[in-house]
């Protein structure tokens, strides 16, 4: 059998400052215990799930990251019945970075989301390929693994769309994120159809803050207010409380208000899907 030794691919090794190393290390160990309960040594599970053993050696001590595949290749091996191949998921995003991790469970707690966004559109709102482009553009780049992991970790997100009781999610976007033509025409296109489809979503509102509105409480960059099921809630102001996520009453108050008032100042939802057709259409 072929071996993989994967040992050097880039974006699976774990940070040991990240909480998630011990989540990493405890799946490692229980790996580990699987192969010595079955019997085998190092060399000989290698042989027989195809991969190296430096590779197996770093997976059990916790210093690298599982993938999927393999994880499914030792609960075939062991005969594990599904119970190795159901920790996919959790190393899966195990690769996130923090930050992405730290949003989603937020956003997994949430009963109700508020964004506005005037650079680009709204993670939640990306398809694959405009997010993909969106990071490579970035200065100085991503690598190509970085860009994977990233683009990963933003769809996995997106799951948001399908919980029930399904959360309410409002989004008002700044014209010129409809028209920016990242990732190219095409992408621009799909981009837009996706926001049109999603837009007829029971519990989702897309709002267009146009270029030619005059008044505009929105000038101090991107706002967005999560709120939780037990009152709670955090926001971002981009600029303000150092950029940082705040729960303090006070200032989520501010940020209430300025996402209330942009949400009156941009065109109502059946306008601003209006709206988008008419620029896909131009598009």
């Amino acid at each position: 059998m072929e071996r993989n030794d994967g040992v050097d691919e880039p974006g699976w090794d774990v940070d040991p400052e990240d909480e998630i190393s011990a989540v990493v290390e405890m799946v490692g160990q229980h790996l580990k215990l699987r192969r010595e309960a079955a019997g085998l040594r190092v060399a000989e599970f290698g042989e027989a799930i195809g991969y190296g053993e430096d590779l197996i050696r770093k997976i059990e001590r916790g210093a690298r990251i599982p993938r999927p595949e393999y994880l499914d290749k030792v609960d075939e091996v062991l005969r594990a019945g599904g119970l190795v191949s159901a920790m996919k998921k959790e190393m899966r995003e195990a690769r996130y970075p923090k930050k992405v991790r730290d949003l989603a469970r937020l956003e997994a707690q949430a009963v109700e989301l508020s964004a506005y966004g005037n650079h680009n559109l709204h993670g939640l709102l990306q398809t694959r390929e405009y997010a993909q482009a969106l990071f490579e553009m970035r200065r100085p780049a991503y690598s190509p693994d970085e860009v994977e992991r990233l683009v990963a970790a933003r769809m996995a997100r997106k799951s948001i769309f399908e919980r029930s009781p399904a959360p309410a999610l409002g989004f008002i976007q700044e014209e010129v994120t409809l028209l920016r033509p990242i990732g190219g025409t095409m992408v621009l296109r799909r981009q837009l159809e996706h926001l049109l489809q999603v837009g007829q979503l029971r519990h989702v509102e897309i709002q267009v803050m146009p270029t030619r509105c005059q008044d505009h409480a929105g000038m101090g960059g991107e706002v967005q207010v999560l709120k939780f099921g037990d009152g709670t809630a955090v926001g971002r102001s981009e600029g303000d409380f150092g950029s940082k996520p705040v729960s303090d009453p006070k200032q989520l108050r501010i940020m209430e208000l300025r996402c209330g008032i942009i949400r009156a100042q941009a065109l109502s939802p059946g306008k601003s899907l209006a709206f988008i057709e008419q620029v896909l259409g131009e598009t």
